[in-house]
């Protein structure tokens, strides 16, 4: 079997550690402990890995958040990979920081990248992983806050969280999402 999981984020230094970025650090951290890499490909950052028996692909779309679709349909269609076995990471401005939930499908929220998503892969019956990072801004200030760094203090918490998030897209490999929503989602 064949997976495709997508880290959503924004290329270029000035986004790296930002909240609206935690797709790619999340994907990071996978390739990372499958002891594999990312190569530049089309469209994406590239890796794959396979995992008891199943074949693991992992993108970090270079197109920018707005567009993530198109990498992601694109890779669909290349590797063969049904829409029930994609699974995005997304930030959530609509969970509070430290939430952790996968879930099969779901509505765009507002959220550019899964809007994106929606129009180029087929709607909105895709699985996601959705980060909580809260919604502690001001009025107004939402662009700023998804752009912005994590606070001191979520920053100590981001290493057991991102830890958290890879073993959850583990299990959503071996043993699929509704028992992984059973076992793994937090509060």
């Amino acid at each position: 079997m064949n997976y495709l999981i997508v880290g959503l984020g924004n290329i270029g230094r000035e986004y790296a550690d930002t909240r609206h970025n935690i797709g790619f650090m999340v994907a990071d951290q996978l390739v990372k402990e499958a002891n594999a890499s990312f190569s530049t490909l089309k469209l994406a950052a590239y890796s794959e890995f396979k995992q008891r028996g199943h074949n693991v692909y992992v993108i970090k779309p270079t197109t920018y958040m707005n567009l993530s679709g198109k990498a992601m349909n694109y890779y669909m269609q290349l590797l063969k990979v049904p829409i029930e076995n994609t699974l995005v990471i997304v930030d959530d401005l609509a969970i509070p920081f430290g939430s952790l939930r996968i879930k099969p499908k779901g509505s765009a929220a507002g959220h550019n990248g899964l809007k994106s998503i929606e129009a180029l892969c087929g709607g909105q019956a895709y699985p996601r992983l959705r980060f909580g990072i809260g919604d502690n801004y001001p009025k107004g200030r939402q662009i700023d806050y998804v752009l912005g760094p994590f606070d001191p203090e979520e920053q100590k918490e981001l290493p057991r969280l991102i830890d958290h998030a890879v073993k959850m897209i583990h299990s959503f490999v071996h043993i699929g999402i509704e028992l992984t929503m059973t076992n793994l989602n937090t509060k």
